[in-house]
């Protein structure tokens, strides 16, 4: 089933490409959805539309669980579930920048099973799943080989560097950054740069596909307590992400863990 899924899930993502590439650099519709939500687009909605009908249509039996769909505790008791993201990186969206992406995943009893991200102003496509490779437009990728944290290229944000974080020391690191997190996953997986962290709370939606993708391409992904990851959760929230080669991983997490960091917010 997984290859099944991983098909559809293709194809709906070159689908919401179209979709997002008519109102890309057109002025579209932006609202505020208030809190710390950010903002949400008319093409966020319509992409979020047509896949929860197509999905849904082809696996009725799946739960659903998207940022821009109001949450429904019946995906709860659903042993498959679609996570999406319409669009993560609404912000470059709207700032006519390349790096939003789609984000869509399935999971199977609480793990992802087959994961797509595509950026469509890049025509760029990540996919994997349990039974498939991880691949960039069908070709092979594979995780940096760094295994010294001390100059590493890693992609996280200058709040998440803040000493206040890092009992143990902060990492002399060469710090990247993109706005969509599937796609900062997605780039660990390619080893484009050594890793990517962030230390504040994760959406499901924001991490399911990518998580997966950088997991089958040799990424130690967990959240910020080296924990595994677990999906379809009633809060549908991860405690941050660590996503890094294995020494790299081990090194950042005894900085956190092994010093008595807490949880970060950032």
């Amino acid at each position: 089933m997984p290859a099944l899924d991983l098909a559809l899930l293709t194809d709906a993502a070159r689908h919401a490409g179209r979709i997002a590439m008519r109102h890309w650099k057109r002025d579209p519709q932006v609202w505020d959805k208030g809190g710390e939500h950010g903002p949400v687009t008319e093409a966020d909605l319509a992409v979020n539309d047509m896949l929860k009908t197509v999905l849904l249509a082809a696996r009725p039996d799946y739960g659903w669980l998207s940022e821009e769909t109001p949450d429904d505790a019946a995906r709860l008791s659903c042993d498959q579930v679609f996570i999406i993201d319409p669009i993560d990186g609404t912000r470059a969206f709207i700032a006519g920048e390349e790096t939003f992406a789609h984000s869509l995943a399935v999971s199977t009893g609480g793990q992802i099973t087959a994961a797509v991200v595509y950026l469509p102003a890049m025509d760029k496509l990540y996919t994997a799943s349990i039974h498939a490779p991880p691949l960039r437009d069908g070709q092979p990728i594979a995780a940096s080989t760094k295994a010294e944290l001390t100059g590493a290229d890693i992609l996280t944000t200058k709040a998440n560097l803040d000493p206040a974080r890092w009992p143990g020391g902060v990492p002399d690191i060469h710090r990247s950054f993109r706005a969509s997190l599937a796609y900062r996953l997605c780039l660990a997986a390619e080893g484009r740069h050594d890793g990517m962290f962030t230390l504040r709370d994760a959406w499901e939606w924001d991490i399911a596909a990518g998580s997966l993708i950088a997991a089958r391409a040799g990424v130690v992904v967990t959240d910020q307590t080296g924990q595994a990851l677990r999906f379809n959760t009633a809060g549908a929230k991860a405690a941050g992400v660590l996503a890094l080669p294995s020494a790299l991983h081990a090194d950042v997490l005894a900085r956190l863990v092994g010093q008595g960091a807490t949880r970060g917010q950032v």
